[in-house]
């Protein structure tokens, strides 16, 4: 593959040599339509299709019961599951792709239909004040349980054991989910979180569960296997509000990071336009980068043009790209071929079936219609 684009140079992550710096970002999809939710062959196919990127990361997957918050998401929690997820491992490997498994933890963004009638856990009783994807459709979320301590620890335990059932499964790594509203990323926010033990009220308070959850997982993986993703200027959705501590907290998280010797640090631009919301700020590689001294991966809304730009600036080292990835399984290839990018159709986004999953063509099954 060319390497006149800095997106399509091999990069060394740790002690796994990336074919490029295209990273397929985690995205939910909900398709393990089973009562199992355990991963299918189709997939099996959906991932194999997408083996030219550097590196996969799978969609969030369910460390537990207790983390599920959305319908059909595959969890890692079985071991009818990690059967499942071990074909997908073998299928991707066998491409000659890399694939690391999203850990998760939905938290609050939960609902009770999915916990036999009772509160989803989190940092507080703060009720995020969204929709809850159920298998009865969309519901109102609710006030959740506030997790005890013994719960928080039971939960970090919970990571662990997923981890380990990664590791049978056979995935070169995985990536903590601390980022989009959901469990630490509601324990970091001070809106989200009232708490008055280890978990709560300072900054280092916090942001604890999650260096305590990596502490754990680094008995199963090593640190160079593990990724974590933060989304430090999320704003005005999944119950998460800005203060004079939000940014802090993150700067202290990114700095902490560096005493562990990660994959990656993998963050969100802004998902919206915050450059007038007080305490945050809107361009995050650059204001990180300095901060973080390993691989920093950068993610959102990115194409092959400014995917090229943020790394000549050297403002990241790996570009993940989402949507793009649905609807041109071989994005790299067409980074290559400076070919043209197909559109995505955001209604099969969450449905079951193939339709808009794995029926999206590669430039080579078009050159042979």
């Amino acid at each position: 593959m060319s390497s006149s684009q800095k997106l399509l140079q091999p990069y060394k992550m740790g002690d796994l040599q990336l074919k490029n710096r295209v990273v397929m970002a985690p995205m939910t999809r909900s398709r393990a339509d089973n009562e199992a939710l355990k991963p299918t062959q189709m997939h099996q196919l959906y991932y194999e299709q997408r083996s030219t990127a550097g590196l996969i990361i799978s969609e969030g997957s369910p460390v537990s019961k207790r983390a599920i918050g959305y319908i059909c998401t595959p969890g890692i929690f079985s071991q009818e599951q990690v059967e499942g997820w071990k074909k997908v491992v073998n299928t991707v490997h066998a491409a000659e792709g890399k694939i690391f498994i999203q850990l998760w933890h939905c938290g609050s963004m939960s609902h009770p239909d999915f916990h036999n009638g009772e509160k989803p856990w989190s940092a507080s009783d703060v009720n995020p004040n969204e929709k809850s994807y159920t298998p009865e459709g969309f519901k109102d979320t609710v006030a959740p349980k506030p997790m005890t301590t013994a719960e928080v620890r039971q939960t970090i335990q919970e990571f662990k054991q997923a981890a380990e059932n990664s590791k049978a499964a056979g995935f070169d790594g995985v990536e903590i989910h601390a980022s989009n509203g959901y469990l630490f990323h509601q324990f970091f926010n001070k809106h989200t979180n009232k708490r008055t033990d280890l978990y709560g009220g300072s900054i280092e308070n916090r942001a604890r569960i999650l260096f305590e959850v990596i502490d754990e997982i680094k008995k199963v993986y090593p640190e160079n296997r593990i990724g974590v993703r933060l989304n430090p200027s999320l704003h005005g959705a999944f119950g998460m509000q800005a203060d004079e501590e939000t940014i802090p907290t993150f700067e202290y998280i990114v700095k902490n990071l560096n005493h562990f010797d990660l994959a990656y640090l993998h963050l969100s631009e802004p998902f919206t336009d915050v450059s007038k919301v007080p305490f945050l700020v809107s361009e995050i590689a650059k204001h990180f980068r300095p901060l973080y001294k390993g691989t920093l991966m950068i993610n959102n809304n990115f194409d092959q043009e400014s995917g090229n730009r943020v790394l000549e600036e050297n403002l990241a080292d790996l570009v993940a790209y989402g949507k793009l990835f649905i609807s041109n399984p071989d994005l790299p290839v067409r980074f290559e071929k400076n070919a043209p990018l197909q559109a995505w159709d955001q209604a099969t986004f969450y449905v079951p079936g193939e339709k808009g999953y794995t029926d999206y063509p590669s430039l080579e099954e078009l050159s042979k219609k």
